[in-house]
């Protein structure tokens, strides 16, 4: 196990970044050249049994024509010899036509003659240990030795007229007959099935021919080889088999089982459990960067979940105390006496407490919208979207006036909710100063007001968090104007360094866009 696990570890560090694609066209182009490149293996076998046959046929020829030369001059005689390798082609060499039958021919070689009855013995020997036809001719063609065919010349065929010039000659011939049977329905596969090879071989004396050595014999059949070298042949088929489950874990590994898990992960999301996955190492490109955007998704899936639920326990507190004064308000007054003025006291916090519920739902409606809101395009002239503000009570002045690259309704918007917290804080003057950088414009909205005490920074943006509840405050401005420049990709932050008099600062951060 350990020594698995240890492939594994190598295998995931140095594993290359496959597509899909790559992983699926390997997979196919090899699970579709194993029928060929088995129809070509077979060939070549075949190819090479037919070969084997030839072989055997030259060495067999090369010991009886030894022989024959022997017997003709005593053993006087000899000369220089080389090696002879198979030449059969069963791709490219003709197939000839059956062996045709001999023809009378008159008396043959008498010398010949003595020297067939001499090797006939050592032939039929031979012939019946290697399963071949041994016919021995003189230097005119005629059978001295063989299988009954004395007297008849076979000076005519093909192969024998070669090896009368003195050049050995081997054949593919179509025999008429099926010595083995056929044993198998597969053995029309078989090409060589049919064959049979023939070797005719010069018997050379004094430079010249005096006799030929004719033999022939069937191939091994493909399907014997095939039994014969089943070992061999069981290795190759194991070594397919385990390719293919290389091919098969391929697969699961870069396709099913990542996907799998991301499958598990997804119903763990829809049931509420927020499950982030790592990318396996194994795993195709696309798979790796669909974890990548799972992750992200889950991510964001979680976050708002949990905003939703402080959200809602929020917004329920902050319903629920204006609600409570309001049905307190109408039960005192349906159940006691009360004079006209300790009416109208009631009736006043009664509706004080409507309007905070109308200005919650206003502000609800506004947050809504700015998390909805359509990114709009284009770009605005800050000095002209400051001149449209219309906050009572505060002047709001531009230092240094420029392009910022957010439509004007958005800006103003953000910069009103801004303005109206300054003047509710006491502020009476604001300064939105623009600042272009390399990652696109920044501007700096500072106030003179008594800025925001150290222990509310970091709740300033929470939904309801207010420190002027008892003035009419929501706490969702800052929310809402978050919110707004998110959809144009910026940010709004609160600028820890203070301003001109100790007041709040604000960073609106809004990124370059195309063109």
């Amino acid at each position: 196990m350990r020594l698995i696990g240890a492939i594994k570890n190598v295998a995931k560090r140095h594993w290359p970044a496959l597509s899909i694609r790559t992983i699926l066209l390997a997979t196919f182009v090899f699970v579709a050249a194993l029928p060929g490149v088995g129809a070509v293996a077979l060939r070549v076998y075949e190819n090479t049994l037919v070969q084997q046959t030839e072989a055997e046929l030259i060495a067999q020829g090369a010991v009886l024509a030894a022989a024959y030369r022997a017997a003709w001059d005593g053993g006087g005689g000899s000369r220089a010899l080389s090696p002879e390798p198979p030449t059969i082609d069963l791709r490219t060499d003709p197939v000839l036509k059956p062996m045709p039958d001999p023809h009378p021919a008159g008396l043959p070689d008498p010398r010949a003659v003595r020297v067939g009855r001499t090797l006939a013995p050592v032939a039929a020997d031979a012939a019946a240990v290697t399963l071949s036809s041994v016919r021995l001719l003189d230097g005119r063609g005629v059978v001295v030795a063989g299988r009954g065919d004395l007297g008849l010349s076979y000076a005519d065929i093909f192969e024998v007229r070669r090896a009368l010039a003195g050049q050995p000659a081997t054949t593919l011939r179509t025999r008429n007959e099926n010595p083995y049977g056929l044993r198998s329905p597969l053995e029309w596969l078989s090409r060589a099935v049919s064959l049979r090879v023939h070797h005719a071989r010069p018997v050379l004396a004094g430079g010249h021919v005096v006799g030929v050595v004719l033999l022939s014999r069937s191939p091994r059949g493909l399907f014997v080889g095939i039994y014969q070298d089943r070992g061999k042949i069981a290795a190759g088929v194991v070594l397919i088999f385990l390719t293919l489950l290389l091919l098969a874990g391929l697969l699961s590994r870069g396709i099913a089982k990542p996907i799998r898990d991301l499958n598990r992960a997804t119903e763990q999301v829809a049931g509420g459990q927020v499950a982030l996955l790592e990318p396996p190492a194994t795993a195709a490109v696309e798979i790796r960067d669909l974890y990548g955007n799972f992750g992200a998704m889950a991510a964001r899936i979680d976050a708002r979940t949990r905003y939703l639920r402080d959200f809602a326990a929020a917004m329920s507190h902050e319903f629920k105390t204006p609600l409570t004064g309001i049905r307190g308000a109408l039960e005192l007054l349906a159940e006691h006496e009360m004079t006209l003025t300790e009416r109208r006291r009631f009736l006043r916090n009664a509706a004080a407490d409507a309007d905070r519920l109308a200005l919650l739902v206003q502000r609800l409606l506004e947050l809504a919208r700015a998390d909805m809101a359509e990114t709009r395009t284009g770009t605005s002239r800050l000095g002209n979207v400051v001149a449209g503000l219309n906050v009572e009570g505060m002047a709001v002045t531009v230092p240094v006036d420029g392009d910022v690259p957010i439509d004007a309704q958005t800006l103003g918007t953000v910069l009103h909710i801004l303005a109206e917290n300054s003047r509710q804080a006491g502020a009476a003057t604001a300064w939105v100063t623009l600042e272009a950088n390399a990652a696109g414009v920044s501007l700096r909205y500072a106030d003179d007001g008594p800025g925001i005490p150290p222990r509310d920074r970091a709740r300033i943006f929470e939904p309801f968090f207010t420190s002027r509840r008892a003035g009419g405050g929501t706490g969702l401005g800052l929310p809402i104007a978050r919110s707004l420049l998110g959809g144009h990709g910026g940010t709004l932050t609160l600028d820890p360094d203070g301003s001109f008099e100790g007041g709040a600062v604000f960073r609106l951060a809004l990124p370059k866009r195309d063109g």
